[in-house]
């Protein structure tokens, strides 16, 4: 059976707004489940899941095997260090073999932009991206914008401002495709050194000064320094960073009305964000990893077939 969303979710910039209306609101009936005592339901019974996760993650990898084991799949870890790629295998000998032994899903990580675009080419399953490069990270933007539906109702005309290392986010792009899809205004603020070229191509505002953004926006959404990918001087430093850029109390406290802060982790605490921000009233950051698991569940089932009119009833084990 054809999904609503087709074969794969690679990236947000090619769902229409309906698809990614349809994955929130089929996120929102399985938020319920983890609040269960005994967290687990029948719908992937029978569904063998790999993840394949060839980059470090903590919490988009052990999020996506909640949702797993959340629908009762059965799921195999597997990372670069440890397996065949170590001894010289290709990505797609990799899955072809592991598909051999009839999984149904592949959720991929990978360094390299395109990954998981040409693993679902070549492979029958069905292939999510958990984060490909540079490119896209389609359920962290899914959860992103949940999150963000939940304190706000409606996503359409509200103004979030992604902010700090845009250049190495894969998250700032599935965040600007999919709030503009919705309706959203989105900014970018950061050292132009850390801004894409041709950023306003995207149709977003670019502010230059982390003041003028917190005045306009009704969320922000603070990006870590991903300091692993610079290869070279794009900041003079963490110290200096912090002191142009950083997202304090004391600049939220100028903002002219209640700003909603999101970070999709790991923070660099006193760099981007600091710790009374990051913990303060403000902050939904917990709240996006929470949501996190429900948005995958929401994909899993619906790439497995379900029909989303069916999600409440998925509780029970219909599809």
């Amino acid at each position: 059976m054809t999904s609503a969303l087709g074969k794969d979710l690679l990236g947000l910039e090619f769902l229409s707004s309906e698809q990614i209306r349809l994955i929130l609101d089929t996120a929102e009936p399985f938020k319920e489940i983890s609040e269960r005592s005994i967290k687990k339901v029948p719908a992937l019974r029978g569904s063998t899941i790999v993840n394949l996760f060839f980059e470090n993650s903590t919490r988009t990898r052990i999020s996506f095997e909640f949702a797993e084991k959340r629908l009762s799949a059965d799921t195999v870890n597997v990372s670069a260090l440890g397996s065949s790629v170590q001894k010289g295998e290709t990505l797609v000998d990799t899955a072809r073999n592991l598909e051999a032994m009839r999984i149904d899903m592949v959720v991929i990580r990978h360094g390299a932009s395109g990954a998981a675009q040409f693993l679902a080419d070549r492979i029958e399953s069905n292939v999510i991206n958990a984060g490909d490069g540079l490119h896209e990270h389609p359920t962290q933007g899914l959860l992103d914008l949940l999150t963000l539906r939940d304190r706000f109702g409606e996503l359409a005309g509200k103004k979030v401002c992604i902010c700090g290392d845009v250049l190495h986010s894969r998250v700032a792009r599935s965040n600007i495709w999919g709030l503009k899809k919705m309706g959203a205004e989105v900014a970018v603020c950061g050292p132009r050194s850390l801004l894409p070229h041709g950023i306003e191509e995207f149709g977003v505002t670019v502010f230059e000064r982390i003041e003028d953004a917190i005045q306009w926006a009704d969320a922000l959404n603070v990006l870590r320094l991903q300091l692993e990918r610079m290869t070279a001087g794009y900041i003079p430093s963490s110290r200096e960073y912090n002191r142009v850029f950083g997202v304090t109390r004391e600049r939220l406290e100028r903002a002219p009305h209640d700003i909603l802060i999101l970070h999709p982790g790991p923070m660099n605490r006193g760099v981007e964000i600091d710790s009374d921000v990051a913990d303060g009233p403000h902050s939904v950051i917990l709240h996006q990893v929470t949501n996190g698991v429900a948005i995958r569940m929401a994909v899993l089932y619906l790439l497995a077939g379900g029909r989303p009119e069916l999600a409440e009833a998925a509780k029970g084990g219909a599809r």
